[in-house]
Parts: C-alpha cells; sequence; structure tokens
C-alpha cells in the first residue's frame, strides 16, 4: 500500500533541484523496463502533498481526480489529514470511486443518462456523490432520467463563474457556469430548493484565471495585475454568494482555487475547502509560478532510435500534448539529458520526436530521454501504470484508471 503518511528513510534533500542527480537515478531505476516508461516518485510525491497542505493554510483540500487518475494515488492522499474528498471529473467515474468512497462531488454538470440511471436508483450511490448544476435544464434533465418519487433524493451543488469581468479587458477566465451575479446564484438557488427530489448541499467557485496562469515570464507584471484584481472581486463576491446561498439551505461545502491559487482561496474566509490535484504530480506549466515550487513527481521517458543527423537524436514516441491552446507550452518537455529541444516543424510527433541541442551529438541509440508532461493527470491516458520509484528502486508498480481497464473522457 502506498503511504505517504510515513516519514522517509533520511530527511528530504530536495534532490530534484540537482537534475545531474535527479535523472540519472531514474534511467537507473528503470534500465530494465522497456520504454516508453512513466513513473512517480515517492519523496516527491510526498513533497508534493505537504506543501499543498501547507499552501491551502488549514482549509480541506478535496482531490481533483482528474490531475490523478491513479486509484493508488488518490487513495494516498485521502489518508493524509487535511485532505478530505474527490471532486470527479466523470459520472461514470464518480460511480466507481464510490464503491469506496463516500464523499465525490462531480466537479461538471453531466447528461450520462447511463450513469444517472445508476445514480438515481442506487441509494447509496446517491448519499456519496453529489451532482454540479448550473441551469435549470440539468433538474430537468435528471426528472426526465426518473420522476422525483421514483428515484433517490439528487445532492447538487451549484458551480458559480468565478471569472473577473473588466470594463477594458472583457471575460477574463474560463467559461464556465451562466450564473455569475449573487441574483443569478440566488434565485437558481432557491429554484432548486423549490424542486422535489433534490438536495442544495454546496457551492463550487473555481478562480481559473489565479488558479490556472502562471505569473512568471515577459507577461508577468500585466498577469499580475489582472490576478490582484480578480482577487479583490472575487473575494468579495463569493462572500456575498456564501452568505445569500447560506441562508437559503445548510450547505455541506463551499469550494474555490486551485493547486495554483491555495493562499488565496485558504485566505479566503467564505471558503470552507479548496480543491487541489495537479500540485501532486506537477507538469511542467506549473514552474511559471512565483509562489510555490512543486518537485517533478511524475516523468517519462523514451528512448533514442534513430540519429538522422549528427546534431539530431530520434526517440521513438513523444506526442504526448496536454489540453488546452496548441501552444509550445503544451507539448511534453525533454528534462535530460539537458539542453535537448524539439524541431519547430515537426514538435512532439505522434510516433517519433526528432531532438535538437547540445546533448543530441552525445545521444547513442538505446539511450532514453526523460520528459516531463505540460499537466499532470493526462499521461495516465497514455500508459496502463506507473512505476513508484524510491532512491534507485522501483518499488510498486501504480496502475492507471487505463490501466485498470477504465477511460471515461
Amino acid at each position: 500500500m502506498l503511504d505517504l503518511t510515513a516519514l522517509p528513510p533520511s530527511p528530504a534533500d530536495h534532490a530534484w533541484e540537482d537534475p545531474a542527480r535527479w535523472w540519472p537515478r531514474l534511467t537507473e531505476a528503470t534500465s530494465h523496463l522497456a520504454a516508453p516508461v512513466a513513473v512517480i516518485d515517492l519523496d516527491a510525491l510526498r513533497h508534493n502533498a505537504m506543501d499543498l497542505l501547507v499552501r491551502a493554510g488549514g482549509i480541506p483540500i478535496r482531490v481533483a481526480s482528474k490531475s490523478v487518475r491513479v486509484r493508488a494515488v488518490l487513495d494516498a492522499v485521502l489518508r493524509i489529514p487535511g485532505y478530505r474528498g474527490i471532486l470527479s471529473y466523470s459520472l461514470a467515474e464518480a460511480l466507481w470511486l464510490a464503491e469506496t468512497h463516500d464523499d465525490i462531488v462531480l466537479g461538471y454538470p453531466t447528461v450520462d443518462r447511463a450513469s444517472l440511471e445508476r445514480l438515481v436508483h442506487d441509494e447509496d450511490a446517491a448519499s456519496r456523490i453529489t451532482l454540479m448544476v448550473d441551469d435549470v435544464a440539468h433538474l430537468d434533465f435528471i426528472d426526465s432520467i426518473a420522476a422525483p418519487d421514483k428515484r433517490a433524493t439528487i445532492r447538487v451543488a451549484i458551480d458559480a463563474d468565478a471569472s473577473w469581468r473588466s470594463a477594458a479587458l472583457g471575460h477574463i477566465g474560463v467559461r464556465r457556469s451562466p450564473l455569475f451575479t449573487t441574483s443569478d446564484v440566488g434565485r437558481f438557488a432557491r429554484t432548486i430548493v423549490g424542486r422535489p427530489g433534490f438536495r442544495l448541499v454546496g457551492l463550487q467557485m473555481y478562480e481559473a484565471q489565479i488558479a490556472g496562469q502562471g505569473d512568471k515570464g515577459p507577461d508577468a507584471p500585466v498577469i499580475r495585475a489582472v490576478q490582484a484584481r480578480s482577487r479583490a472581486e472575487l473575494r468579495t463576491r463569493r462572500a456575498e454568494i456564501a452568505d445569500v446561498l447560506t441562508d437559503i439551505a445548510p450547505l455541506d461545502f463551499l469550494n474555490g482555487g486551485g493547486t495554483g491559487s491555495l493562499e488565496f482561496t485558504g485566505s479566503d474566509e467564505s471558503v470552507t475547502e479548496a480543491s487541489a490535484g495537479s500540485g501532486l504530480l506537477a507538469g511542467h506549466l506549473f514552474d511559471g509560478y512565483r509562489s510555490f515550487r512543486p518537485a517533478p513527481a511524475t516523468a517519462f521517458a523514451f528512448d533514442v532510435v534513430r540519429r538522422p543527423a549528427p546534431d539530431i537524436a530520434t526517440v521513438l514516441g513523444g506526442g504526448w500534448i496536454a489540453s488546452g491552446p496548441a501552444l509550445a507550452s503544451r507539448q511534453p518537455r525533454a528534462v535530460w539529458p539537458e539542453g535537448l529541444q524539439t524541431m519547430p516543424r515537426e514538435a512532439a510527433g505522434e510516433v517519433q520526436t526528432p531532438l535538437r541541442g547540445r546533448a543530441a551529438a552525445e545521444l547513442k541509440i538505446g539511450d532514453r530521454v526523460w520528459f516531463r508532461h505540460a499537466k499532470s493527470g493526462e499521461p495516465a491516458e497514455r500508459i496502463d501504470s506507473y512505476q513508484l520509484v524510491s532512491g534507485t528502486d522501483v518499488i510498486d508498480e501504480l496502475p492507471t484508471y487505463r490501466g485498470e481497464g477504465k477511460a471515461f473522457l
């Protein structure tokens, strides 16, 4: 059993800060395994899990499963005091996890008829899972599956828009809920409590423009200014929304935040819990934040199979592109040997990836190249398992959702 609560055998020395120590050790540990090979480092994962708790300032953290997609890691993190509940991304996933967990919030609305059919006729699952709604049409859809008097009472939470609406810049943030103002949310909440078959239990407000946007780099001054304005506006509006909702119904949770905004979320008195998951495994997008620096707990490696030119080495695989805008920042990043870059006209390829840079000339066919993914959970859709590494040894193999035969989205 993966245990993150036990102290490491020796004090953590942040070995990941010395690439010449960190990456060759992983090559040694996995040399007996065929590429592609993916690893989770035990000490780095433990460090990140504890660091998230410190950054959250004492409020409980709900683990975002989409940023992990490995049940052994979810279970281990939830055994750490300070973590509580799962933020799921698919109702089919939530039903699966509810077999062993009793506090699951579905972070997005669902119209999965088959899974809703299962939920509404399973009292136990319905008591463990909270659905996310932001439209009367969501309630109508559930009622179309089964009338209120013929099904379990469904727990629901309201997803309210936490973006910033700037007079000069327009909409800053992601496009999620249509509910923005306090009156929007209050009116919808009264509709829910007036409908039989539903119980309003929570609020979610995810500030993507703060949590999901790094504040280092050439645009940093503008980004920091926008985020400061957004934080001030959101703190006031979220408090007003929370006050209105708690007058309408007794809520189990008021959820906010993400890995990139935990300090802000933890200081917001209107929030009772934060959500985080990406910071556990730590994709390279988090290299662009000033306030924290997670350890690279996950990585994957491909082997060199070609030398098409003296200064180019080609690995088999590599095109594990992260979701989001099709920018270079979404490519996997070659991190060892140092000084490797993808080719501008090819980038990370579906089957092969040519790499150029000062280290390419030294690479031989059969050598191993380590990459970090831009995001955290998405590599799990490419692999059946992670190798759990401690020191120079593989100590366990952790199946991903895919390795357990699950593909939810």
